[in-house]
């Protein structure tokens, strides 16, 4: 599926001049439209065979992404053209639907261009995730064919190539001061080291898709790919993970800058706004959203002490807190009886969806722990369309009271529901489809947390504590993200908010806290977006009165997919106009 370096400037330079040629053609506007986004969709699709915790799209690529500087590049010069021939569109000739996907495309192709443009490439991951570890996500497709096998393999042996491209980028920032700071580095090379330090290859988790093959591959082709597979994983792969582990180790984590701030790299005042704008799809500036958190914060921590005077509890609210982190009967045993409880939330959730939802996915998912290399550093859980990882890492740090807003949030009708629903809905371009927009994905998935109590999930009020902290982590993430990248907070300010502030674990405060140092912007998308939700859905029932129906706007929301909140403003506020005629 991937091209070599050649093939892509010729395709490149023919994209953008297939795209001269739609806006110099005839046609309405909608058809020019349409046919500027297909094309750029199609190439888009071959530049990024992606892997990560959500899904695999790598399936028959004999290679890696191409992602070196010149790639780069290239691609910035195809979304610039492509945003001109956009430009050049006459906007008010589009219908009603093109507009909305006008308002969608745009602004998707503009956040892809300015990343390029401000060198986001190199700074290829955070604390929480890694170009290195989301490799491993290729392990969970079957290889049920010679070809899938063969394909797999390739890209397995695509790996050194496709690290010496990282490195050479990331060595770039580091020259310019532009990296991850080196205050949340200390740990995060175990997970390279776990594969740099094998001696057997066939221990590898990358050797597991071979040793299912299907009995429809005959013995002697299983017997010579897995011989194959265990050959490049000793010859290339072992050796390219020990070479970036080195690089890491010995340069990357004695250069990385020592500022936490996005604002104080090169250009950072430009950069964190983009960040901002691209996962708040928002106009806001750090000092604006500062004071929404301080007021967020505010407004919680009073439903905070109301709970606690609820569950009995007599001390001080730090002492609650301590209580909370510290009495074994909120934690589970082992890694089983946490997956378990999760299984039978998600159950009880999955009972009561009819009474709040018409449309439903098709799709089912499942719940599995977070890969053991990565769980050190990962959240407590991640929903994806086909799958809710849930952390089983230091289980001390896992409190049973937090499970049923994370499973909400993640699985049902959260994530996994959104992601598939968005997925099904065929009538949409295949952008809109398979694209993820941080401030409506994450705002509803916050938003399904607060309906939990509607649906009677939260069975004590240790749990709607449990709710209110994560309501109140995401209230904190406002001011923490905009304290460290814009007005100065060090790591030990920021630390010492979410501990005082949320019944958070230890080891979660330290692994989020340096999750926001590391990935400026993304903390933001969250409550941003559930604030937009909830007061939309506030102004459907104020206007609709009697009409109001909570399936019907809660699929008026869904049926968008991932949407820039402005636009599901729009569409909500035209859902209200609707009803309220009929």
């Amino acid at each position: 599926m991937n091209i070599r370096i050649a093939a892509f400037l010729l395709a490149a330079s023919g994209l953008c001049a297939g795209f001269a040629h739609a806006q110099d053609g005839g046609g309405t506007a909608d058809e020019r439209f349409k046919a500027i986004y297909e094309k750029e969709w199609a190439w888009r699709k071959t530049q990024f065979p992606s892997v990560d915790e959500d899904r695999d799209n790598s399936a028959g690529a004999t290679s890696l992404p191409r992602i070196d500087r010149e790639t780069q590049l290239e691609r910035l010069k195809v979304w610039d053209a492509t945003l001109r021939d956009l430009d050049a569109l006459p906007q008010a000739e589009l219908s009603a639907a093109e507009r909305i996907n006008f308002a969608i495309y745009r602004p998707q192709l503009a956040d892809l261009a300015a990343d390029i443009r401000f060198g986001g490439y190199e700074m290829p991951f955070n604390s929480d995730s890694s170009f290195w570890s989301n490799l491993g996500f290729m392990t969970r497709r079957p290889l049920r064919t010679v070809d899938d096998a063969e394909s797999y393999i390739a890209r397995l042996a695509d790996i050194p190539r496709y690290f010496d491209d990282q490195i050479a980028n990331m060595r770039a920032g580091l020259k310019r001061g532009f990296s991850v700071p080196q205050a949340v580095l200390p740990g995060r090379d175990a997970s390279i080291a776990a594969v740099a330090t094998l001696e057997d290859p066939t221990a590898s988790e990358f050797y597991k898709p071979l040793k299912n093959l299907p009995a429809s591959i005959d013995a002697e082709d299983q017997e010579r790919l897995r011989e194959r597979a265990a050959e490049v994983l000793r010859d290339e792969v072992i050796p390219a993970y020990a070479n970036l582990l080195a690089f890491f180790r010995d340069e990357y984590m004695k250069k990385a800058r020592k500022t936490l701030a996005a604002e104080s790299m090169p250009n950072g005042k430009a950069f964190y706004r983009q960040q901002i704008r691209e996962f708040t799809t928002l106009d806001l500036t750090a000092d604006a959203i500062h004071k929404i958190g301080l007021a967020e914060v505010a407004r919680i921590h009073a439903q905070m002490l109301e709970t606690m005077k609820r569950a009995g509890f007599e001390g001080t609210f730090p002492e609650f807190l301590a209580f909370l982190r510290r009495d074994p009967q909120f934690y589970a045993k082992t890694p089983e009886e946490l997956l378990m409880r999760a299984a039978w939330i998600a159950k009880r959730v999955d009972a009561k969806l009819a009474r709040y939802f018409g449309l439903m996915p098709r799709a089912r998912f499942a719940i599995e722990p977070v890969p053991a290399d990565i769980a050190p550093y990962w959240t407590a859980g991640r929903g994806g369309p086909t799958t809710y990882w849930l952390n089983t890492y230091d289980l001390p740090s896992r409190p049973l009271y937090n499970l049923p807003a994370l499973t909400l949030h993640e699985s049902a009708p959260g994530h996994s529901f959104q992601l598939s629903l968005a997925d099904e809905q065929t009538g949409q371009p295949a952008f809109r489809r398979q694209s993820y927009i941080s401030a409506y994905g994450e705002g509803w998935g916050l938003y399904v947390e607060k309906l939990g109590q509607e649906m009677g999930i939260y069975q004590t009020p240790y749990e709607e504590f449990g709710r209110l902290t994560y309501e109140m982590w995401r209230a904190c993430r406002l001011v923490i993200d905009t304290g460290v990248h814009s007005k100065g907070w060090t790591r030990d300010k920021a630390l010492a908010y979410l501990r005082d502030h949320t019944a958070l674990s230890e080891h979660e405060v330290t692994t989020e806290v340096d999750r926001y140092i590391s990935w400026p912007g993304q903390a933001l998308s969250y409550k941003l977006g559930e604030i937009r939700i909830v007061e939309l859905r506030a102004e459907a029932e104020r206007e609709l009165g009697a009409k109001f129906d909570i399936r019907a706007f809660h699929d008026a929301v869904l049926a968008q997919g991932s949407v820039p909140l402005p636009v599901l403003e729009t569409q909500v506020r035209e859902f209200i106009a609707e009803n309220k005629v009929r």
